[in-house]
């Protein structure tokens, strides 16, 4: 069976899309997925994915032309669909290209796009069970996303850095959700300076400020990296490294498919949620820390930034604190 998959457009949430590809190939599927191109290396890492298709689509806008065209162009190669993100518009190429069978979420207005439709859930269930549960087989409750780094690669990208691999450790400071996700860059300076090990800032280029504001803050100890490297670069640098600290952002995600060392922070989400699915992650959170005073009955918000404008819920995490779960 000829299958096309609909990416989302998120890195954490491509990430959380694996144990879905290896559901879909165990089964004989051939896979190709369609994606943005921010997201393609995401697939480009899993074994499992024959081909990945870039679609030049940009954030908003139904661009019915395009999505015309690349459904004629796709035309007759598929038996198969599965749309992941939720939206029409992700729906109408497997529409537009005539794939028989077209699976995904009841989601914004699709009856006559879909053939087969899933009901949303009604409480936000954990994303990899969400995506998982497309292939329509159980037990998804325990899947958790794997990728497989090169390891020539990582040895080529770590070395034109003059980085050694485990000797360093990866900071991913942003969150492109918003500002409610992201622990103050005062702290990742504070905990750089703490560490006996170079720090690598990586994120993309709109992160480049914050991570040049963390840098000041821990003269010498990072190599600011952010807006510089590709988002396959930054994968090998995440899996050549030591540990790796985040919030809960896509290079979260990564980290924890890689099976690196790894502390994530969480704010305004829950890790109930999307949590980093790693038997080396370590999950700050002071909604669900006994000690923390007075208690956080704000969070989760779920916001882009906070409501109360006091952020305590990341403000408070100390960077000591992280530091004693990196040693």
């Amino acid at each position: 069976m000829r299958s096309l998959v609909i990416a989302p457009q998120w890195i954490g949430d491509a990430v959380m899309t694996e144990p879905l590809m290896r559901r879909l190939h165990a089964r004989g599927e051939q896979l190709t997925v369609g994606a943005l191109p921010w997201v393609a290396p995401v697939y480009r890492a899993m074994p499992q994915v024959g081909e990945v298709v870039e679609f030049p689509f940009q954030h908003g806008g139904l661009q019915w032309r395009e999505r015309r065209r690349i459904g004629r162009e796709l035309h007759g190669r598929f038996d198969t669909a599965y749309v992941l993100p939720n939206s029409l518009k992700s729906a109408l190429v497997p529409f537009l290209a005539g794939i028989p069978k077209r699976v995904g979420y009841l989601g914004e207005a699709r009856v006559g796009i879909l053939t087969h439709r899933l009901k949303n859930p009604k409480d936000k269930p954990p994303m990899v069970a969400f995506y998982s549960a497309l292939a329509g087989e159980a037990g998804v409750e325990s899947d958790s996303p794997h990728l497989e780094a090169s390891a020539p690669e990582v040895a080529q990208v770590t070395g034109r850095h003059q980085l050694q691999i485990g000797r360093y450790i990866v900071f991913a400071p942003g969150a492109e959700y918003g500002p409610a996700k992201r622990w103050p860059p005062s702290h990742y300076g504070a905990l750089a300076l703490q560490l006996d090990a170079t720090i690598v800032l990586l994120g993309s280029g709109k992160e480049a400020a914050l991570c040049e504001e963390i840098s000041a803050h821990a003269p010498g100890k990072c190599l600011q990296l952010a807006g510089k490297t590709s988002l396959s670069e930054a994968f090998a640098l995440i899996a050549g490294a030591r540990a790796v600290v985040s919030n809960d952002s896509g290079l979260m995600h990564v980290a924890a498919a890689f099976g690196v060392p790894q502390v994530a922070l969480f704010g305004s989400s829950s890790p109930l949620h999307t949590p980093p699915l790693n038997d080396r992650a370590q999950v700050v959170w002071l909604k669900t820390d006994p000690g923390y005073v007075p208690s956080l009955d704000c969070s989760p918000c779920f916001e882009r930034e906070c409501p109360l404008g006091h952020r305590r819920c990341l403000v408070d995490i100390a960077p000591e604190r992280v530091a004693s779960l990196l040693e």
